[in-house]
């Protein structure tokens, strides 16, 4: 059943919205910035499993006596599970390992168990963070080219703000959260990029559509006539996927807990994008049977 809401009615207030949450991640990432991970930053990771459950703060303050940088220390799953993150200072210390284990195991009244460690040098590190820009780049992009060639360049404009807008919110929200980007949250950013440009194609197929049908009406009235007659298959996605994420969110554990929140953000936001960023561009361009006209016989020989 096709619904009748009135979504042109609220693109002003959402495009406030939407600027004023765009402005805010801007803000935040250059005055706060991200939190990088170790897989960014270079350092050491080390899972480790006690016998008996510890103070956090008691791991915290034998490590810092190491003089070994930057050091985070939090629970991780059941009891006695703890996530350590080292910022190295001692370059190539192949003894780092067992000098903490030592440390740990000598001054804690536990058994101490490195059940996974993982280390990133700096050289490594400024790579990874380099290879991630350029992936996140080209995948914009490339989607970007894919637009221009599937549709007019009103659409193009469209879809690539709408693309930026996702991102950086999602980005913006880590920063003020100060939650930890690492490969996998890049891996999670690249998703989020190709879930709100499929919304957005789905959209913007249905308005072209329309407006190739309905010659005599507006931009706006295509532009809702579209959204509702896509709004279910738009709703049923978002929620399944959502079910799916929160489902891993919830009972997968620490490691996917980023990632998966990552991508719950990117649905939420990719899904509102495509109805409240990326059509009202159309509207603001005036797009109409007669663009698709002009750009027709442009291609044509």
């Amino acid at each position: 059943m096709i619904r009748n809401i009135n979504f042109v009615s609220k693109f002003k207030k959402a495009n406030i919205f939407s600027t004023l949450l765009f402005s805010l991640s801007i803000f935040f990432m250059i005055f706060k910035g991200l939190n990088y991970g170790i897989d960014f930053k270079g350092g050491t990771l080390i899972e480790l499993r006690t016998d008996v459950s510890v103070n956090a703060s008691s791991i915290r303050e034998l490590l810092s006596s190491m003089n070994l940088g930057d050091i985070n220390v939090k629970k991780f799953g059941k009891d006695g599970d703890y996530l350590i993150k080292v910022e190295q200072k001692k370059e190539n210390n192949n003894n780092l390992i067992s000098e903490i284990k030592k440390k740990l195991s000598d001054n804690l009244s536990a058994e101490v168990d490195f059940r996974r460690v993982e280390n990133v040098g700096p050289k490594v590190s400024a790579e990874l963070l380099e290879s991630s820009i350029i992936a996140i780049s080209l995948a914009l992009a490339a989607m970007l080219f894919y637009i221009w060639v599937r549709f007019e360049w009103q659409f193009s404009i469209g879809s690539i703000i709408a693309l930026f807008h996702d991102v950086i919110i999602t980005l913006g929200i880590f920063s003020v959260l100060s939650l930890e980007i690492n490969l996998s949250i890049i891996a999670a950013v690249l998703t989020i990029v190709g879930y709100s440009m499929n919304d957005t194609v789905v959209i913007y197929d249905r308005i072209r559509e329309n407006l190739l049908k309905f010659t005599k009406i507006s931009i706006s009235d295509v532009a809702n006539l579209s959204i509702n007659e896509t709004l279910s298959r738009t709703l049923i996605t978002s929620i399944t996927t959502l079910l799916a994420l929160l489902s891993i969110y919830i009972l997968g554990g620490e490691i996917l807990r980023g990632f998966s929140f990552a991508m719950i953000l990117g649905v939420i936001i990719g899904t509102y994008s495509s109805i409240f960023v990326a059509s009202p561009i159309l509207k603001f361009f005036k797009v109409s049977y007669k663009t698709l006209e002009k750009e027709e016989e442009k291609i044509a020989p």
